[in-house]
């Protein structure tokens, strides 16, 4: 079986990653190599991978490169998308490390070469598809500005969330919300849809969320003033702590549903596995099985586990 990494260029020079190549090599897969240099390689080496007939691609780097190779995949027909695996090489790694994808390279590298695909879904916002979690408002607003704030913040800390409160200038989006369940309007500070588990460096934002369900885990917060901040930390911290129940809290609302759609006046930001993205209607559903992925047998992400299995309405 032929296997392609497609290597993020930046990272292209450690030495743990050519070690791990040419280990993995000497242990008998023919696995190559093409490095990225600019924005939209990507996308171009999957085609030319699945035109020169490769079976596995690998997507070395961190988040945003998983996010690129999905969409690359998602351009193609789909009898002749190459299965996905994960080297996973970027600062948080959210996806891969809620998956248990091995941080060691030569482990990630074996387990993309040798494991077995299964179908994962995907999310897609309006014509765009993510892989692990869309932010949208506020905390998307303040991503290129205040990346490790926004960590903390999605992470659901006090201190740091009041001190992003007190520098920005912020005002709540006014936005209608449709879903399966019907619609409301209100005022929304920051939303999230998630079809993976963790956000902002390991933060578990939906930490009941699967990747092979259909279903979408959508987190929002409504407005709330300085004085509400702890009280708005610990409701966040109850909803995200193990076997808590699905619910709508006063300022944390979830939702487990196959699409959503937001509408609002002004342009919404959002922030879709690091890309960034503006529009004034979003539509964001569920991409059932829409490519084949690599991951551990032991991957709590999927649905099948010994969990409960969840319903849109539990």
């Amino acid at each position: 079986m032929r296997a392609r990494l497609i290597l993020n260029g930046k990272k292209a020079g450690l030495q743990p990653v050519r070690d791990a190549v040419a280990a993995v090599r000497r242990s008998g897969h023919a696995l190559e190599v093409r490095v990225t240099w600019e924005k939209g390689d990507v996308e171009r080496l999957v085609a030319e991978a699945a035109a020169d007939g490769v079976e596995r691609i690998i997507a070395g780097g961190g988040d945003g490169s998983v996010n690129e190779m999905a969409n690359g995949l998602m351009a193609l027909e789909p009898g002749s998308r190459p299965a996905m695996g994960i080297l996973p090489l970027g600062t948080a790694n959210d996806f891969a490390t809620a998956c248990r994808v091995p941080a060691d390279p030569v482990a990630a590298l074996t387990l993309a070469c040798e494991g077995a695909p299964g179908p994962v879904d995907l999310a897609r916002a309006n014509d765009r598809y993510f892989v692990n979690v869309a932010s949208g408002g506020f905390g998307a607003a303040v991503t290129a500005d205040t990346p490790v704030e926004l960590k903390d913040f999605l992470g659901g800390g006090a201190y740091t969330l009041m001190g992003i409160l007190k520098a920005v200038n912020f005002r709540p989006y006014a936005c209608t919300l449709r879903t399966p369940d019907g619609e409301t309007s209100a005022g929304m500070i920051v939303g999230a849809v998630c079809n993976g588990r963790l956000a902002g460096g390991g933060h578990p934002l939906a930490p009941e969320a699967r990747i092979n369900d259909g279903l979408l885990d959508v987190v929002s917060f409504a407005p709330f003033s300085m004085t509400d901040v702890p009280d708005v930390a610990a409701e966040l911290a109850a909803t995200v702590s193990a076997g808590a129940p699905w619910r709508g809290g006063r300022w944390v609302v979830r939702q487990r549903v196959p699409w959503v759609e937001t509408e609002s006046a002004g342009e919404l930001p959002v922030n879709l596995d690091g890309e960034p993205m503006k529009a004034h209607r979003f539509r964001f559903e569920a991409v059932p099985g829409a490519v084949a992925m690599v991951l551990p047998t032991d991957c709590p992400c999927l649905e099948g586990s010994l969990q409960p299995r969840r319903t849109a309405t539990s």
